[in-house]
């Protein structure tokens, strides 16, 4: 017989396991109550929080306060039961139930513990909330069996064959509201080695099937494992040992899917990731272009008007029923804080004052848009649009883009630069001068005034002008709108305050304000924007002259990418072609673009692999180490790194105690992976985000990179400068040295 004592002290002992994996963790046990739990490092933590019309929930967030906390949460207890105050408390009764009490309703059970006296609950470091019996550790619920839209490292997407319960996401509602809403991410349950979005429970999308357990291809897949025994069938995602606001997947309100890399699976009747399902529109919707601010509408945020109310729908599904009614043309949500209801318009429609104000009414674009609606804003003077322009409004085929560019008169840029002063001047680039300036209405701007002698003509003015309107990224530039008239040409762009990555990068002094951490982030930034570029923009676009003093800096060293006059567009299927015209930055250029004028996606992904090594080195490319041989900085990384001696390379200014070395190191392999000689063997963006953000991701050692000998640039760039034809295949370089 076991003695109480004996008893006891098993309790104990098996309390003490609960608890991992931190004694400091906190502890909800019977007959108490809380509004708030800590995970033992502090990674998570549990309570209530109120979203719109202060409707309060029991959620898990991620403890970081860099963003707004509905943007950390991860799981939510009562997502289709808010409670309408603050009073909210989590229990376990006498009875042994885990439930939420509040004052002024009923309890809400998240789980009955059949007379139970002899549990606790806990917040693990892995952001899984547990019940478990306290004298035999046994666990009787957790929250990884009850997701909401966000899959973390360790939860199932599957079914319990013995029980029938089914793990999976359901989206939120609308873009505050975390009711289940329209779409479900889990396994496919009728091929369950697939995984599958349904909405409304048809199929959405659906994954490649498994290939000895694991999936092919894209690669965010290759982070599932698949189980499969007489006692359940399920996906579990996983990754690295330290959990990060990075490391999850959501299904959100629209039914794209996302990562810590973007959008992951995208499906709407214009754009498809790999695996969507059709989705078949009526004739008459076949000129509707895609925009980049919506689903082939474009967002207005003006005076609403009444026209038809339907059944409480999505702001998805009103999308779908305008799309498929060939008279409307304009949709909005009846309740713009759920993001719910939908009210559409037709053709014999008016505009009326709306008595709430202003609403968010999604506009249908054609194909065939008059000038007339473009957005003009005219800072002083009568100047109107030149020929110039209409060349480049007729050269924009697409007809969509520019209606969120302002055209600026060319009497306003001196107002906004006091007259080009000196004072004013923020850099020099390869094509003209760039200014800082301000608006009438005080805000800062930067004015790219190309010269005229610039070798960007008309071409690569309107190449900038139309792409960076289409693109919309945090890690991308902002455009603002342009000025032509006669011969000068003017882009006006959002102000960046801490100028551009070089600034800081090669200066013996300022380099020191970029420690590693920001460095890092400034690298991700880079590698996310040339994943949207690459992958999830409307167009494949390929930058083409990446390097440091492109990269822009914002108040907090974010960056963005800048200077698209050298972008070259893509189809959606457009893989690799040649070009009659090389143009960018001798240094930063891929051999088989800078020697045969091909050009693909890997001529980036070359670029930032330089750009990246510059980075951590804190050295440019083209200058020379170890003068015997009179290597660049490619070569000279090659051959520290076969030697075993990477540590070398590092920037002295990041090496300090909070400087982890291992990552450092990590960036320098991926780099060499990137500046490969061979395009098909260096890495996608998409794979490159893996690389960097999953530590237990193995990299394959990199083969010879191509680099140059200093003195054979040297000579291969005289000549380039001597030569009426360039090149074998008449390639010119247009652009030589980094700037």
């Amino acid at each position: 017989m076991v003695s109480k004592v004996q008893k006891l002290i098993l309790g104990l002992l098996c309390l003490l396991l609960f608890l991992e994996p931190s004694s400091q963790q906190d502890t909800l046990v019977q007959g108490h109550e809380i509004t708030e739990l800590v995970s033992g490092q502090g990674n998570f933590r549990l309570g209530f929080f109120p979203l719109v019309r202060n409707n309060y929930y029991l959620g898990i967030w991620y403890n970081d306060n860099r963003a707004p906390l509905h943007e950390n949460v991860v799981w939510i207890a009562n997502r289709d039961t808010p409670i309408f105050n603050n009073s909210g408390s989590l229990t376990i009764d006498g009875y042994g139930n885990l439930k939420i009490s509040y004052n002024g309703g009923l309890s809400i059970v998240l789980y009955s513990g059949q007379a139970s006296n002899d549990t606790a609950a806990a917040l693990l470091e892995n952001g899984n909330f547990v019940l478990r019996e306290q004298s035999t550790g046994r666990q009787l619920w957790q929250s990884f069996d009850y997701p909401t839209d966000i899959l973390l490292p360790g939860m199932k997407l599957g079914v319990n064959r013995k029980t029938g319960h089914i793990w999976s996401l359901r989206s939120w509602s609308g873009s505050m509201v975390p009711k289940v809403g329209d779409f479900t991410f889990g396994m496919d349950p009728k091929h369950t080695d697939r995984l599958v979005i349904l909405w409304h429970g048809n199929n959405y999308w659906t994954s490649q099937a498994l290939n000895n357990s694991h999936f092919n291809l894209p690669n965010w897949l290759s982070n599932f494992d698949y189980v499969s025994n007489e006692n359940e069938t399920y996906f579990t995602y996983s990754m690295g040992k330290d959990i990060t606001t990075s490391q999850r997947l959501t299904i959100d309100y629209l039914g794209n899917l996302n990562g810590s890399s973007g959008t992951l699976v995208r499906c709407d009747p214009y754009y498809g990731t790999e695996g969507c399902a059709e989705q078949k529109l009526p004739q008459c919707r076949i000129i509707v272009q895609y925009n980049t601010y919506s689903d082939g509408f474009l967002y207005k945020s003006r005076h609403g008007f009444k026209f038809n109310e339907s059944d409480i729908l999505s702001v998805r599904d009103c999308e779908a029923k305008c799309l498929n009614n060939c008279s409307c043309l304009a949709y909005a949500s009846t309740n713009e804080d759920e993001d719910a209801g939908c009210e559409i318009w037709g053709s014999d429609s008016s505009f009326s004052v709306h008595p709430t104000g202003a609403r968010r009414v999604y506009m249908l674009l054609r194909k065939r848009q008059k000038k007339q609606n473009m957005l003009i804003q005219e800072l002083g003077g009568n100047a109107r649009p030149t020929t110039v322009f209409e060349k480049v409004h007729k050269q924009n085929k697409d007809g969509q883009a520019n209606h969120e560019l302002q055209i600026f008169s060319f009497e306003s840029i001196p107002v906004a630069t006091s007259n080009f002063s000196s004072e004013n001047k923020l850099g020099e680039g390869g094509f003209g001068l760039v200014y800082k300036g301000k608006l009438s209405n005080g805000q800062e701007i930067a004015i790219k005034r190309l010269s005229r002698n610039s070798g960007q003509g008309l071409v690569e003015f309107k190449n900038e002008a139309v792409l960076i309107a289409k693109l919309q990224h945090t890690n991308l530039v902002r455009l603002f709108g342009f000025c032509v008239q006669e011969e000068e040409k003017i882009l006006i762009y959002e102000y960046m305050p801490n100028k551009s990555l070089d600034f800081f990068l090669f200066d013996r002094s300022k380099k020191y304000l970029l420690n590693w951490k920001k460095r890092f982030n400034i690298i991700e930034g880079i590698a996310q924007g040339l994943v949207y570029l690459h992958k999830y923009s409307r167009l494949r676009v390929i930058h083409r002259d990446l390097k440091a003093s492109n990269i822009l800096l914002d108040e907090e060293l974010n960056p963005k990418i800048s200077d698209f006059g050298m972008a070259r567009i893509f189809g959606l299927k457009g893989s690799e072609e040649n070009t009659n015209r090389v143009v960018g930055t001798y240094g930063y250029m891929s051999p088989e673009y800078a020697m045969n004028g091909v050009i693909s996606i890997k001529t980036d992904v070359f670029s930032f692999g330089v750009l990246l090594l510059e980075i951590v080195c804190g050295k440019k490319n083209n200058s020379r180490y170890q003068s015997h041989d009179l290597l660049n900085l490619i070569g000279y990384a090659w051959q520290l790194w076969n030697e075993g001696k990477g540590l070398e390379l590092i920037d002295l200014a990041i090496l300090d105690e909070s400087c982890p070395i291992s990552e450092v190191l990590r960036c320098i392999h991926v780099s060499l992976l990137c500046v490969q000689d061979q395009a098909t063997d260096r890495p996608t963006m998409l794979d490159v985000v893996s690389m960097l953000s999953n530590e237990t991701l193995q990299l394959s050692p990199p083969k010879q990179p191509a680099f140059f000998i200093n003195t054979v640039v040297g000579e291969l760039r005289d000549s380039i400068i001597e030569s009426e034809n360039c090149s074998l295949n008449n390639v010119t370089i247009s652009v030589m040295e980094a700037r």
